[in-house]
This record gives structure tokens, sequence and C-alpha cells, in this order.
């Protein structure tokens, strides 16, 4: 160890060899290419929401889909309450060719990749990168166990390692002026790289034009009843004032990010937005609690410096420096990821992004509830470049701030006073969301999945090619469906996982037959 690749390569150009001999001799198909992915997040983790129907559209004739479990399962009671019988995990071992737990490898990181290169695996997908400190396979992929190894989804920044080949992303992320700031060479998909299955999920609810209207202003806040303006951030007196019954929430802004996305430019830029659009409210999350003291502190400071001693009684009392806080509200964490998913439709007008690391399976959830997201296109980190993506796939890029954080304030800002524009943009956002027949390509799984697919077959063939590793663009097809609707497109690709899948274990059920318990013929 660690394994050498140009062993594989040969090893694996012989094996190529002889199917391509069997092909011409009697017509017997080449085999798919064996591909891993290993996590520690094959549980209710955001990787795993955005990214488990992944599995039931791959073409079990162009690929064999291994997954390694390093995670546990979670807990019977938390699937049946708070996922309300929703299990990822086992949405992923009914899809799947082989799911291997290899939880008992915990620690050993040698004895699991022997166990993964005994597989005899093409491609190796890592879903973690640097996240989830003390779970993942740490050293795993530094041992080499397959000849082509792929960073994918998870962790959004290169690897830094000479071991990690490709990394999954796609032009405007990561465009060929910063590939400098890789190790790895880019897998370029097309129409935005991150999968995410919103769409195809049935229990996550697709937005509405309009909202539902309350009853009273009084009832109480239930899911998809009633605007962000009126439900403001279930707050009991949004913009602090005395007379409530003379003020009303003109535009929720929101961001339910970790606080530890959120730096303190960000932060006074978010105060400058709430200045310059009157009655407007932030929501945030309670995410981490122990934060929102510090955070409220810091919004008093801010304020204070820029009154710079003005009589607050001058001004109205929604904008004064020292009652922006009272606009500022949290909401607590909402462990049901649909449910949470769901109150971006009713509680926000727009999300305001993080910079330098943008909301990403956050992102994908208010996209798809039709709040349009405002962000700083200015940066050079991959993470810093997600939502830039996005926008422009969906025909956004009025919400690019390209020239940084004055143009983003002032989008922000014109979202929040120019109804009109406001209106023209969330339309055109819920218009991407509602599309089928053919789906738009930005929520469009079993497109994403097909390019995909070529990606791994354009990266292997060029690996048995003996040609230097180098950026690999996959290009998309129009009309890419077999004919139909896309319903029946989705049923039929799924149907045919199936069926492969269970003529795979016929086979090896009747190559065991042939064997006794002495494991002789």
């Amino acid at each position: 160890l660690p394994y050498s690749v140009a062993d594989m390569r040969e090893a694996f150009l012989e094996q190529h060899r002889r199917h391509l001999l069997r092909r011409e001799r009697d017509g017997t198909p080449l085999p798919p290419i064996k591909v891993g992915f290993v996590s520690s997040g094959f549980n209710s983790k955001a990787v795993l929401y955005l990214s488990h129907d992944l599995f039931r559209f791959f073409d079990p004739e162009l690929v064999e889909i291994h997954v390694f479990s390093t995670g546990a399962p979670d807990h019977p009671q938390f699937i049946r309450q708070t996922m309300r019988g929703v299990d990822w995990r086992q949405r992923v071992i009914d899809t799947v060719d082989y799911f291997h737990d290899v939880r008992e490898f915990d620690g050993d990181h040698i004895a699991l990749a022997r166990f993964i290169h005994d597989k005899e695996l093409q491609i190796l997908i890592e879903w973690d990168g640097y996240a989830r400190q003390g779970e993942r396979a740490m050293g795993l992929m530094a041992l080499r166990p397959c000849p082509v190894q792929i960073l994918h989804q998870e962790f959004l920044a290169t690897s830094g390692a000479q071991y990690v080949d490709y990394i999954v992303t796609d032009r405007v992320v990561s465009p060929v002026r910063l590939e400098g700031l890789y190790t790895e060479k880019f897998l370029y998909l097309p129409h935005h790289f991150f999968s995410k299955g919103h769409a195809v999920q049935a229990e996550v609810v697709p937005p509405k034009m309009e909202h539902v209207p309350k009853e009273s202003s009084s009832a109480e806040f239930r899911l998809g009843v009633g605007s962000p303006q009126e439900n403001a951030c279930l707050a009991s007196n949004p913009l602090g004032g005395n007379d409530q019954d003379e003020q009303a929430v003109s535009f929720v802004y929101c961001n339910f990010n970790k606080f530890l996305k959120n730096n303190p430019e960000t932060m006074r830029s978010w105060i400058r937005i709430l200045q310059n659009v009157p009655n407007s409210i932030l929501c945030l999350l309670e995410n981490p609690t122990e934060g929102i003291p510090n955070l409220r502190q810091f919004v008093n400071d801010v304020t204070a410096e820029e009154g710079n001693g003005d009589d607050d009684h001058d001004r109205d009392a929604t904008t004064s420096p020292s009652n922006i806080n009272a606009r500022i509200h949290f909401l607590p964490w909402e462990k049901n990821p649909f449910d949470h998913q769901q109150r971006s439709h009713s509680l926000c007008n727009a999300m305001l992004d993080s910079h330098p690391y943008n909301g990403h399976t956050t992102a994908q959830d208010a996209l798809y509830a039709g709040v349009p997201i405002v962000t700083r296109s200015d940066g050079d980190d991959m993470a810093s470049r997600v939502t830039t993506s996005s926008n422009v796939i969906l025909s956004l890029e009025e919400l690019n701030a390209y020239n940084g954080i004055e143009e983003y304030e002032n989008i922000a800002i014109r979202l929040g006073n120019d109804e009109e524009f406001f209106r023209s943009v969330r339309t055109k956002l819920i218009e991407t969301c509602l599309q089928t027949n053919p789906m738009h390509p930005y929520w469009d799984v079993p497109r994403y999945v097909k390019n995909f697919e070529k990606g791994l077959v354009m990266v292997w063939e060029n690996f048995l090619s003996g040609e230097k590793t180098d950026h690999v663009e996959v290009r998309d097809e129009d009309g890419w469906m077999e004919g139909g609707t896309t319903e029946e497109e989705l049923v039929r690709r799924e149907m045919k996982r199936r069926v492969m899948r269970k003529l795979r274990r016929l086979v090896v059920l009747d190559e065991y037959d042939k064997y006794n318990d002495k494991g002789e013929l």
C-alpha cells in the first residue's frame, strides 16, 4: 500500500481486452463500470437528502453501483417520529446493486482500503472530503483502493491531495482560470454540478405562485398558509414598534445557514439592507441558540457606530440604528427536512446568501420553495460560487453581484422596494420548479444522472487509454429522453434498474448453487 495505479491499469486493460474479444466473438456486451460511493453520511444527512435519488436512475448497463457506508443508520424512533417513516438509507439499500455496511472497519482505513480494492472497482467517489471529522474514513483515499478517485458533492473545495483525480463541478463554479486553486482536474457537468432531488421526491411540496391567505391575522401558523409578510418570521412584534395596527411588514429577508457561515462584513451588509427597505425584517435560524446574544450584541455595536450620535427621535422607529435589532428574528430548528424546506415558502420573500461560504442545501430548499437568492459572485472559492451558478442556469443572473458587496446590497434593496421586479423574479423561478415534459434542467434528476454517467465513462476511457489526466467536460444532449413524457422516463429508468438488479442477484444465486458447502463443484 498504497496500491499502484500502473499495476491496476495493466490489470484492467487486460480485462478490457478479453471483454472486447468476447463481444467480437459472440456479441456479449461489455460489462458495466464498477463505481463505488463511500461516505459516513448514508443516513439523514444533507448529502443523502439531496442525492439519494441519483441511485434510482443510473443505467445498469453502464454502471454497477457499490455503496460503502462507514456511518450508522438512524435510530428507528427518529425515522418513525421525526422523519415520519422516510428512511433515505433504506431507499439507497433498495436501489443500488451492492450496499456494504463497513462500520466493522471503523478506525482501520487500511483494512477498508483492502476490502474496497478486492471488489475490483474502477471508480471510487467520496462524499465526505474533510467533513464529518471522526466519522469519515480518514486516510482511505491516500491508499488508492481504486484507479480513478473522485470528490463529489459534500465537501466543496479541493482536497489538496495528489490521490484524488477529479472533482465534480461546473464551468461557473470552477472556471478554468481558477484551476491553480485545485489539485484535482475538473469533471464538468452541465446545468449545475450540484445534485438535488426536490422535484422527484413525493415528500417535497412544490411552490405555488400565490400564497394561501391566512384566515385571520391571529390564526396559528400552518405550513403553506399565509404570506411571508403575514407570518413575519412567527414574531409577535416583528417591527418592534408600539402601535402594531399601523405597521405592516413590507418584505422578509431570510438566511437559514449556520451562524458560522456569516462573517462581520456580511452581517453589516444585512443591517444596511434593512435600513434601506422600510418595514422589512430579517429572519434567521437559531443555529446555534448560544450564538444569538453575541449576534445581537454585534448588531447593537454596529448600529451604534453608524448612528454617529444622531438623535433617534428624528428617525422613523423602524429605521433608526437603535431599533434595527428589533427587526431581526430567529426561528427554532425544524428537525423534519420536508417541513424545514416548506417553511421557506411560507416565511421568506428572498434569501440573502452567505459569503464566502454560500448556502448549499438551504439554497436548494429555498429555490424549490420559489424564494430567489441574492448572492455575491466576486469570490474564487468553490463554496462561494454555488448560488452564482444556480442563478445562471435558472436565468436569474440579475441576482448575481459580480462587483461585490455594494452591488449585493443594491440588488437586495431593489427586491425589497420594487414590487414589480420582485414579482417578475419570483415568477420566473417558480416556473422552473413547475416545468414538466421536459423538466427544467436544473431540477431534472434523471438528466443529471445521465450526464454524470457520461462523465464517469469519459474519465474511465481516458484512464484506460493511458492519456494524461485532464479536465473533462460533459456536453448535454437535447431530446435525451427515449420518448414520451418526463414521468414516463422516470418510470422507465427506475424499472430498468430494478429489473437488472434482480437479474444480477439471480445470476449470483445460480453460480452459488453450483458449489457445495465445501466450496467444491
